[in-house]
């Protein structure tokens, strides 16, 4: 073997073994996130039943899958306990036939959240919820099992692995105890403007949002867009929302963003209320980088004094909501401000400012 051979050999073996301390490092970070320090039983000993599968799609939809031992007894009815306080939640499991084994015991169940749910029904509540398979006999006994805290995800994909419900902006995801035993892990909703609309017109660009999580405050919000300026606090602009009860809409102040202003500049646009302050974003979604999946065209804008914006209104990596504007060069003023002849005559000119 020539000494080129040996050289390449020993950079592969070099990189498989780095390959591997990575995703023993990466593997052991995400079980750690995923681990709460109680005990998953509340302290009574109980057979451990393993899921081949056990999830909450799309922030709200708890999926599982728990393969149950061959028995003699004749199995009437299966279902799933989440105990947290005083609180009860019971779902039907469906029993599934499986070649040379017991049933497969699966759900498919919508959840919500809820500050202080009513004592029936799915909205579960903050805090530690415990899991139990509960099964029935024909003869009418009743037997209980806890679940085993399946494999922790740690592939990186396009959608988060826990997303936000879409609704509410709860967290709802399985964590593992400390004697590996499964839970369901219930955070409330951060306080929020969520952005549910954007309409990009050709002498305007309107905000639709909601806001989420958390009690109103005192001073109802104002919104405003912020110039992005490095080291130091940029210029602001108002505009004057219009509320519905929790949901807003405002057009961006797109004639004063561009007073006074030399070039293409950036701008964030948020919600304030004396000290506190909210970017308008888009986060409830399992998508993991909204600045590549939520493109949003550019948009040519006539002014009422005449004048013309190349805006773009775009999401940052978080899912903030920032527009760049520019104005239009001086010759193409003289171009009548029709969106056809505005649109040939700005192009696609300048670079985009995306944070």
């Amino acid at each position: 073997m020539s000494a080129m051979s040996n050289a390449l050999l020993s950079r592969a073996v070099g990189a498989a073994r780095r390959a591997r301390t990575t995703a023993v490092r990466v593997r052991g970070r995400v079980e750690r996130m995923d681990t709460v320090p109680v005990l998953g039983n509340g302290g009574r000993p109980r057979p451990l039943l393993r899921p081949e599968h056990l999830s909450v799609l799309g922030g709200r939809t708890l999926n599982l899958a728990v393969p149950f031992p061959r028995t003699t007894r004749s199995l009437a009815a299966a279902r799933l306990e989440l105990r947290h306080g005083g609180r009860l939640v019971a779902l039907p499991l469906e029993q599934e036939a499986r070649p040379g084994g017991g049933p497969l015991l699966t759900a498919t169940a919508p959840l919500d959240y809820a500050d202080a749910p009513a004592p029936e029904g799915r909205a579960l509540s903050e805090g530690l919820w415990r899991m139990a398979v509960v099964i029935t006999d024909g003869a009418g006994r009743e037997r209980r099992a806890a679940l085993a805290a399946p494999a922790p995800r740690t592939t990186a994909g396009p959608t988060l692995a826990h997303p936000p419900h879409p609704a509410t902006g709860a967290v709802l995801r399985p964590v593992r105890s400390v004697d590996g035993h499964a839970l369901l892990k219930v955070a409330a909703p951060r306080h929020q403007a969520e952005l549910t609309g954007l309409d990009l017109r050709w002498d305007r660009i309107t905000v639709h949002g909601r806001l989420v999580g958390g009690p109103p405050p005192r001073v109802p919000y104002a919104a405003e867009a912020v110039r992005r300026q490095k080291g130091a606090s940029g210029r602001t602009v108002a505009a004057a929302p219009a509320w519905d009860g929790g949901a807003f809409t405002f057009d961006l102040p797109l004639a004063a963003m561009a007073a006074g202003e030399r070039g293409q500049r950036t701008w964030d646009v948020q919600l304030r209320s004396g000290r506190s302050r909210l970017r308008v974003g888009r986060r409830l979604t399992d998508i993991r980088s909204p600045k590549r999946v939520f493109r949003t065209p550019y948009r040519v804008v006539a002014l009422d004094g005449g004048e013309l914006l190349r805006v773009h209104a775009h999401f940052t990596p978080a899912g903030a909501l920032s527009v760049t504007c520019a104005a239009v060069a001086d010759t193409a003023r003289t171009t009548p401000a029709t969106p056809a002849a505005a649109a040939a005559t700005a192009g696609r000119t300048g670079t985009d400012e995306d944070a």
